[in-house]
């Protein structure tokens, strides 16, 4: 996923609201498959902003499941941004935890 300069605040660091969009968007994916159905996001459990992410970074996001519960699922999403496309350089931006 590539933030979009209208997903940026006035210093061009990209809005930490947009950022756990997609980490609710991540983590949706694997719960659906075991529900196989309808799921929502009862609680984010844990979101930690680690480093700022700006407009030319690459996200990509990756969720593995901590627990499966009688009524839950409880995803763990990590974000890591690829920079400089010039001499690339990949650092965890944020993490989270969802049921």
């Amino acid at each position: 996923m590539m933030p979009m300069p209208s997903d940026a605040n006035g210093n061009g660091d990209i809005f930490g609201g947009w950022i756990m969009a997609q980490v609710d968007i991540a983590g949706a994916v694997l719960p659906a498959r075991i529900a196989r159905g309808r799921i929502t996001t009862v609680a984010v459990n844990q979101l930690i902003f680690k480093q700022a992410v700006s407009v030319s970074d690459l996200l990509s996001f990756y969720a593995t499941v901590e627990r499966i519960g009688t009524t839950s699922v409880t995803v763990h999403v990590e974000v890591y941004a690829e920079r400089n496309p010039a001499d690339p350089k990949t650092v965890k931006v944020t993490e989270a935890n969802l049921t």
